[in-house]
């Protein structure tokens, strides 16, 4: 894997330390993570992508949830989405699938691709891919039959609608998802990637989880949500009055905040599973402002995701930015 990346990097060493230091980080690290897009909801965003999160593990290069933008985002950052080994989904909201139907045409019709595509999702994940491919039958039949005569087996979907447990396990790559709380979304996974007795753990959407502590407890990564603090004054006021910026009804932002960490509360999740360094993607707001509540009750290594940051695991954790066009 080719990211374009900068040289610089953060690197933190141990459980709960605060301290970091500045170094070069290596380029042929065997468990790469690379935040393709770290924007929270439904949101157009021109400077962050949706949220999707890629992961190369040896020969494994896995997506985890597909936002808006996710494919356009890989290819700036010299990623080919046409390697794909496949793509988890944490729930079927829009802002976590919305690019799926990009990410199964363009990589067949422009890149070539020769295998199946396959998904790992939740139930409804089988019959969301079917549909796509009714919706799509004209373009894939065109293709396919009668004008470039694109391979059939690389337009070919094998989706698995699972449940808590183990739901990959190849060249010692194993990822294990495990049931979180999303409100009334239901059902929701993270997931747990361990390769190497080294291990990345992805939240998806979810409040105040104690099966995302058991499942994150100890990791080296754990990659985590943010919502809107649950105490911000913008939330007070009647249920039909508009926020500041006009984008919802207080009574639609509160039952949203509902369904997430704040970051009060993700400042007690992270202090009970202690991973060795927590990030924060599907996030909005001004990371200062976010952090300072976080810091209540957690002390330990934190980074706000960027599109494009790349972390590195193995026996440190090395942090590294996405500088384009170097």
């Amino acid at each position: 894997m080719n990211a374009v990346i900068g040289v610089l990097c953060v690197v933190l060493a141990g459980a709960g330390q605060a301290g970091s230091r500045v170094e070069k980080g290596a380029d042929d690290s065997p468990f790469r993570v690379v935040l393709v897009g770290t924007a929270g909801g439904p949101t157009l965003n021109p400077q962050r992508a949706g949220i999707g999160t890629l992961v190369a593990a040896g020969p494994e290069l896995l997506l985890f949830d597909c936002g808006r933008g996710v494919p356009t985002a890989m290819v700036r950052m010299a990623l080919k989405p046409v390697d794909l080994t496949g793509v988890f989904l944490t729930h079927l909201h829009s802002d976590h699938v919305i690019a799926l139907p990009e990410l199964y045409l363009y990589p067949w019709a422009s890149q070539g691709r020769t295998v199946p595509f396959r998904v790992w999702g939740p139930a409804g994940t089988r019959a969301m891919m079917r549909h796509l491919q009714q919706a799509f039958a004209f373009d894939i039949h065109v293709r396919r039959d009668v004008d470039e005569r694109l391979s059939a087996e690389g337009i070919r979907a094998i989706v698995t609608d699972i449940h808590e447990g183990v739901v990959f396990d190849s060249h010692g790559v194993k990822v294990t998802a495990f049931v979180v709380d999303h409100g009334a979304v239901k059902p929701a996974f993270g997931y747990r990637v361990d390769y190497q007795q080294h291990s990345l753990v992805l939240s998806g959407d979810t409040r105040p989880s104690d099966n995302l502590i058991k499942y994150a407890s100890g990791a080296d990564l754990l990659i985590h949500e943010l919502g809107r603090s649950k105490q911000d004054p913008a939330l007070v006021g009647p249920d039909d009055e508009w926020l500041p910026d006009h984008s919802q009804t207080r009574h639609h932002a509160r039952m949203v905040a509902a369904h997430h960490t704040d970051p009060v509360e993700a400042g007690t999740v992270l202090q009970a599973a202690r991973p060795k360094l927590a990030v924060f993607s599907h996030y909005n707001g001004a990371p200062a402002s976010i952090l300072s509540l976080v810091r209540q009750h957690y002390a330990g290594p934190v980074e706000f995701g960027e599109d494009g940051m790349t972390i590195d695991i193995g026996e440190s954790v090395t942090v590294r930015r996405f500088v384009p066009g170097r």
